[in-house]
């Protein structure tokens, strides 16, 4: 499940002079919840303050605010004693995302556009994005598989990605690099894979895997035109690079380029 297309998140420093509320969570019409310390409604969008920035939603898409009664995760002790020189105070540092998801990739052999289709369908990017049945963070972890993999802070974007790459790497090996196997154990449970051997006959999940399908394929495409466009101008060199970098293993695109035949089979 995820978050709907209207959030736009943004790491921003959040503007002082705006009244602070007690923490509280946004009930959206589709069942998700977000955590944020306070909102302010812009016309036909709230903006939702979060530690990490902002969100905006939908004004309609909302259907209720609640109270939030779950504290908030105490911050890890430092681990470096030493301070912090001045010319690095001076501003946060946005939250790098796109990084995050390179190394988790490269850690495990997978492509990170796979990753990436994984997280747009999940969570929609949205680092707090909580689900009706409890997944939490970027992949939405279930507690259990949150807690199994060592992962203290779902919502700590770094800690969930590596952790759910780790669980998505996991159900590849096991189903022999077969992407749809592995998105279907992914999002329904490997007892249900097995329980029908193979994707089970569930909408949600079927409906799941398409959208992955189809933005890993849009992206894969996106990048041979752009390759295609760029091949006259740099010929011989930028050829090798090319085949080298395309020998570089990435767990699952022999099957994850995800042909029209595995789209029909999701669907």
């Amino acid at each position: 499940m995820r978050v709907p297309k209207s959030l736009a998140i943004a790491v921003l420093v959040v503007v002082t002079q705006l009244s602070a509320l007690s923490a509280e969570l946004a009930v959206l019409r589709n069942g998700f919840s977000i955590r944020h310390e306070r909102h302010e409604e812009i016309g036909a969008t709230t903006r939702l303050y979060t530690a990490e920035g902002y969100v905006d939603v939908q004004t309609e898409s909302i259907a209720s605010f609640e109270p939030d009664d779950t504290p908030a995760p105490a911050p890890a002790p430092s681990k470096e004693p030493a301070p912090i020189p001045a010319a690095q105070t001076a501003q946060t540092a946005p939250l790098d995302l796109e990084q995050i998801v390179r190394d988790a990739a490269s850690k495990r052999q997978i492509d990170p556009d796979f990753i990436n289709s994984v997280i747009k369908a999940e969570s929609n990017f949205h680092p707090r994005a909580v689900s009706p049945k409890g997944a939490q963070g970027l992949m939405q972890l279930m507690p259990g598989t949150a807690a199994k993999l060592g992962v203290k802070d779902a919502f700590d974007p770094k800690a969930n990605v590596d952790a759910g790459t780790a669980h998505l790497s996991e159900l590849l090996e096991l189903y022999h690099n077969d992407p749809l196997k592995a998105l279907a154990a992914y999002n329904a449970g490997a007892h249900r894979v097995e329980q029908y051997h193979g994707i089970p006959p569930y909408r949600e999940t079927r409906a799941y895997i398409s959208r992955i399908v189809r933005d890993f394929n849009a992206k894969k495409l996106a990048q041979m035109k752009a390759t295609q466009s760029s091949a006259p101008a740099k010929n011989s060199h930028s050829g090798k690079s090319t085949a080298k970098a395309k020998a570089a293993p990435a767990k699952p695109p022999q099957q994850a380029s995800l042909t029209s035949q595995h789209t029909s089979q999701a669907e």
